[in-house]
């Protein structure tokens, strides 16, 4: 068996934990353990988002720094005669992706296996085989014989469904394979953050955050923001990678461990140019490799901080990741690398002048 450092011990930790939108406990669990040595108070606002403070100086900005607890998955919706399971996805899945998939379910007498199936192929028609299957035609499948069975087991309506992966660190060490880096990735930089700014000098107070529900509407982005009141706003999430076959540069350019992208429009939020502007300067200050990516299509937790109150300076920060909202992806560990020493670097400079400056021009 493969020993893992401390780093990746946490990330593999991370990305283990089972939490879907609505069901976030497990990951905030682990989020919790890792970032309260590094804080000086922990709590949750009344959604269930964690927030971790950390003061440098008690009068200086507040600079929140979000990553978001839940992973997309799904939820038991019914139970048939037979003892096949229905359900709503929670968050967005491309119906390719999930046929055949391992999944479990997590019930009140414990987790139970399941695969996600469908109408064989061998029994439709030419026509209908060349067609994906609708989501609203697949069950899960748990073995059981009969509905009363599957209750049995201890299945029933509501209960969460998560994708099953075990975390893999691939044989070029630095790509890391599992699950969830959608967004356990932001969680860890946020932990990693506030461990690095331990002992150090930094003009403000820091949150880091795990948010519950982005991928359903970033509704705990919502809740967090407004109970912290920030005047500096970080996501830390991933991104869309434009290094695999079939992909041109106009679809996506960034590349693995080319370093953090920094996001310069999303359908949610056009980030600040002042903020942005101070965060690149001083990536190149430091010689810390940066990707500039967009998202039309797609948005962050920056999109309800920058709302909050009268208007937050914000910006989202990702990782260029493959196979996102899938069983599995990969992402580099290098840019994880990058992207802490970034916002370390970026929040020793906010003071309240920067702020002021950032914020008005």
């Amino acid at each position: 068996m493969v020993q893992l450092n401390e780093k990746l011990k946490m990330l593999k930790e991370l990305t283990d934990a089972r939490a879907i939108p609505g069901n976030e406990k497990e990951a905030r669990d682990v989020m919790k353990r890792y970032i309260t040595p590094y804080s000086d108070e922990v709590y949750t606002d009344n959604l269930g988002s964690l927030i971790a403070k950390k003061v440098g100086k008690e009068d200086g900005p507040k600079i929140m720094v979000a990553g978001h607890l839940d992973e997309i998955g799904f939820m038991v919706t019914r139970i048939d005669d037979k003892g096949f399971l229905y359900f709503q996805t929670t968050g967005g899945w491309w119906s390719q992706v999930m046929l055949a998939q391992r999944v479990t379910i997590l019930t009140s007498k414990g987790d139970v296996t399941g695969v996600i199936g469908s109408k064989p192929p061998h029994i439709l028609s030419p026509e209908a085989r060349k067609k994906p299957v609708d989501i609203k035609d697949m069950f899960v499948d748990i073995g059981a014989s009969s509905k009363e069975e599957a209750m049995e087991f201890g299945v029933k309506p509501g209960d969460s469904i998560v994708p099953y992966f075990e975390f893999t660190q691939m044989k070029n060490k630095k790509l890391l394979l599992a699950k969830a880096w959608d967004n356990r990735i932001g969680l860890a930089i946020a932990i990693e953050v506030l461990k690095r700014l331990k002992g150090e000098d930094h003009p403000n107070v820091v949150y880091g955050v795990g948010t519950v529900q982005e991928e359903v509407g970033t509704r705990g982005a919502k809740t967090s923001a407004q109970a912290i009141q920030p005047d500096i706003g970080f996501a830390v999430d991933v991104g869309i990678a434009g290094d695999t076959p079939g992909i041109s540069d106009k679809d996506a350019d960034s590349k693995l461990g080319d370093g953090p992208q920094i996001v310069l429009y999303d359908a949610t939020m056009i980030s600040h140019k002042g903020l942005r502007d101070y965060v690149i300067d001083t990536a190149d200050q430091h010689n810390i490799s940066y990707q500039y990516t967009s998202l039309p299509g797609g948005g962050t937790d920056s999109g309800p901080i920058h709302l909050t109150a009268n208007g937050v300076p914000a910006l989202s920060i990702t990782i260029a990741t493959r196979y996102i909202h899938t069983h599995a992806s990969i992402l580099h560990e290098d840019d994880f690398e990058n992207t802490v020493k970034l916002l370390v670097e970026v929040i020793k400079g906010l003071d309240k002048d920067k702020v002021k400056e950032i914020t008005f021009g």
